[in-house]
């Protein structure tokens, strides 16, 4: 008996564990990717693994910055491009201002959403 408890809270250990190592393995490819100013890969990623800017955006950061950020410091004008499409207007909106800092073509596409 004793066997079967140990191995179950083994395997419940183990399966804990998994998930954060999992979802940072997926934040780092979605940074590498917007790094690299890659769309098409950030875009099948995101389909491969079925998810969405809008509903990652708040909790992914890389490098300190959140996604839009990131993309204007690294020069990907492309993916910029494409995350402030896909991200609600009330979102993009609070970050024209930094966006500024780095990217004047980032800041005008904010400002036209």
């Amino acid at each position: 008996m004793k066997t079967i408890t140990l191995l179950s809270v083994a395997v419940i250990t183990a399966s804990l564990m998994s998930a954060p190592a999992q979802a940072t393995s997926m934040s780092l490819r979605i940074c590498e990717y917007v790094q690299a100013n890659d769309k098409s890969r950030l875009r099948s990623f995101l389909k491969e693994n079925k998810l969405k800017i809008r509903n990652i955006y708040d909790g992914l950061e890389c490098n300190g910055d959140n996604l839009l950020i990131f993309a204007a410091k690294s020069n990907a004008l492309e993916v910029g491009e494409f995350i402030i499409g896909k991200l609600p207007a009330k979102t993009v909106k609070p970050e024209i201002e930094n966006l500024a800092k780095y990217s004047a073509h980032l800041s005008e596409e904010a400002k036209e959403r």
